[in-house]
């Protein structure tokens, strides 16, 4: 297979807009098979669908991966604080055990599943902008999305892979660049800010109910970016930290954005697209579910309406017994976790004995007290969460200046105060940053996250000694024998890509 690029007519037409006032979704898929890029856009309105296109394209994350497994749960059983329960799928199980190569399944995917966003939206770049009459407002916003989605496509990418192919027009079978070369990773991250700078300013909302790329999101985004390139393997140091810390802070200053009071409302249906979520992958059972509820069930143990609970990414008992006592994120069905639920869903409570991931737990699909599961899930996938930029912030600016100031405090007690914890003073820069970076695990796993902290950071959390372990010989605490390398800072490219374009040799270190 060749780098997965190029377009298709499927992919120039996944999805028309519906709006409305009250709709938060904007996302329904046809497939017109009688239209090409050089017909296509003519009008405003598929302008609107070839964007609504690349947003359908980010649903890949909770696409499948094999029996009992999606793409989502890479991210998740490389870090040592999740694990498997279904030994079926022998994918997952190399990833828990760091013994994946470029045959892996999921490492496939999430390179395809990627260049697939960026390919709708370099369509969407090349040929909205000829379309006339358009509003030249909205046009500019449509243009503004589509780089924001490109960025996070490659800030993803250039994590996973490094050095990767940088695609910035419509490819075919006749294009010059069709076996395109590896392009150096500070490159990438370039391209990478200046898409995130141009979405800023493209007149985009400061927040979106729809569901859509909007300002704070770009903003966001970049303080995360600019964290990332401060560190492994970039290594740029103060300056970007800086850059960060003040990226965050323009968030932090604007008003409309703000951590939920409570841990039930990051997986509550009413408060998607809003609050403390400044951008999520969109679902929408009528359209396109939320796949990964079964997946995250406890292996077979009948407690919500599905009939297929799979046990394919749950928590470590040694990372869930890490939390402070008394923090709120541990107590069961409140916080982030759940070791009790009910029979059937609806039924009388009963223990499970270990700890699963209520933090993406959706009520109507899978049930509650007295109330059947619907089997339907709603439930969008989060990206970018307030907390999150909380936590840049903190870090980043104790890292510029040398010593955290008391807006970084603010930050990160905010995080405490939640749960319940004392908050953390009088600290100097080493302390606070360890602080903050065990706030960081603590509250934003299985989200994607804690894996490329582990990278730039070169660092893994202990949660024996409640410390951080230099990444190269980190062991995990579920299995001792399992050691992260140096060839782990780094995934494998696909071997069917590597194999079909050998302009992209040589392959990553150790694989």
């Amino acid at each position: 297979m060749r780098l997965n690029i190029k377009y298709t007519r499927t992919l120039i037409l996944l999805a028309v807009i519906v709006l409305g006032g009250s709709c938060k979704k904007f996302l329904d898929e046809q497939d017109p098979s009688n239209l090409t890029p050089d017909t296509y856009y003519t009008i405003p309105e598929h302008a609107e669908a070839a964007v609504a296109a690349a947003y359908a394209q980010t649903r890949f994350i909770g696409n499948g991966a094999g029996i009992f497994a999606a793409n989502f749960s890479m991210l998740e059983l490389v870090t040592g604080t999740a694990k498997t329960e279904t030994g079926q799928n022998s994918d997952l199980n190399n990833l828990v055990g760091l013994s994946y190569t470029g045959d892996n399944l999921l490492v496939r995917n999430w390179w395809q599943g990627l260049y697939s966003v960026i390919a709708q939206t370099n369509l969407v770049l090349e040929r909205v902008p000829g379309i006339n009459p358009m509003d030249a407002t909205r046009k500019n916003q449509i243009l503004g999305e589509a780089k924001f989605l490109r960025a996070w496509s490659y800030f993803y990418l250039v994590r996973l892979y490094g050095d990767v192919p940088l695609i910035l027009t419509p490819q075919t079978a006749a294009s010059e660049n069709f076996y395109p070369t590896r392009t150096s990773s500070e490159e990438v991250y370039n391209q990478i800010i200046k898409d995130l700078k141009d979405a800023e300013e493209a007149g985009l909302p400061w927040t979106d109910k729809s569901g859509r790329a909007n300002k704070a999101a770009a903003k966001s985004l970049l303080s995360k970016v600019y964290l990332t390139m401060a560190g492994f393997p970039l290594n740029k140091g103060a300056e970007y930290y800086k850059l960060s810390s003040d990226k965050a802070l323009d968030v932090i200053n604007n008003s409309g954005i703000n951590l939920f009071p409570k841990y039930a409302d990051l997986h509550n249906l009413a408060d998607e697209n809003s609050g403390e979520h400044i951008f999520e992958i969109q679902y929408l059972a009528t359209v396109a579910g939320n796949p990964m509820q079964q997946l995250l069930l406890p292996n077979f143990k009948d407690v919500s309406a599905y009939s297929d609970e799979i046990g394919s990414t749950v928590p470590t008992v040694q990372f869930y017994n890490s939390y402070e006592a008394g923090d709120l994120r541990a107590k069961d069905r409140e916080g982030f976790f759940y070791t009790s639920y009910y029979s059937g869903g609806n039924g009388p409570l009963k223990q499970l004995n270990a700890p699963y991931i209520f933090k993406h737990f959706d009520l109507v699909a899978n049930g509650t007290l007295g109330v059947a599961g619907t089997t339907q899930s709603d439930l969008n996938w989060p990206q970018i969460r307030y907390a999150d930029v909380l936590l840049v912030y903190a870090e980043a600016q104790n890292r510029a200046d040398g010593s955290p100031n008391a807006k970084a405090y603010e930050a990160v007690n905010a995080i405490r105060t939640r749960a319940k914890l004392a908050p953390v003073a009088g600290l100097n820069q080493a302390q606070f940053e360890d602080a903050v970076l065990k706030e960081r695990w603590h509250e934003l796993c299985y989200e994607g996250v804690t894996w490329f902290d582990m990278i730039r950071l070169k660092k893994a959390y202990n949660e024996a000694t409640n410390s951080f372990d230099n990444f190269v010989g980190h062991k995990f605490a579920d299995n001792a024998s399992v050691v992260l390398g140096e060839k782990h800072l780094l995934f494998p490219l696909p071997t069917a890509e590597y194999r079909n374009n050998p302009n992209l040799r040589p392959q990553n270190p150790g694989y």
